[in-house]
């Protein structure tokens, strides 16, 4: 597990290695019911979860109303590998990659300018993001 923040890049980095297949790793952060069991940082499952998945398709995440909804839309889409997408003003970027019998993730969140990172930072993206992300590996544990 590996969590940074890049102020010089105005980027969040995380990485973790899944007990998983890329094609695992790459369904579970692509299809509803398996991505609304893991997205909210609580534990809790999402209320809904919505995807499009395609280039320009848009998604959108509703947690149990402590959070406001998580929505954007994909930019790349190349199963089982990548996924860049546009969220919360921010450009985020998953790559999956095999590694010994697991995978590991490298998840990527870029800010456009010094003053949307800091909003980022204050809103605790660094800490939401990276117990999502542990929520996420924990599902994969047999």
């Amino acid at each position: 597990m590996s969590d940074s923040i890049d102020r010089e890049q105005l980027t969040f980095r995380f990485e973790r290695i899944l007990d998983a297949t890329p094609e695992e790793a790459f369904d579970a952060w692509t299809q509803p019911e398996q991505i609304s069991a893991w997205w909210d940082p609580s534990g809790a499952p999402m209320v809904s979860c919505s995807i499009d998945l395609r280039p320009s398709g848009a998604f959108r995440f509703v947690t149990a109303g402590h959070a406001p909804p998580f929505e954007g839309t994909y930019s790349v889409v190349e199963r089982p590998y990548r996924l860049e997408f546009q969220a919360m003003g921010s450009h985020g970027t998953v790559h999956l990659q095999a590694q010994g019998g697991g995978t590991l993730m490298k998840v990527a969140i870029r800010c456009p300018s010094v003053e949307h990172f800091e909003m980022m930072v204050k809103l605790g993206v660094a800490t939401g993001t990276s117990a999502t992300l542990d929520n996420l590996a924990r599902s994969f544990t047999k």
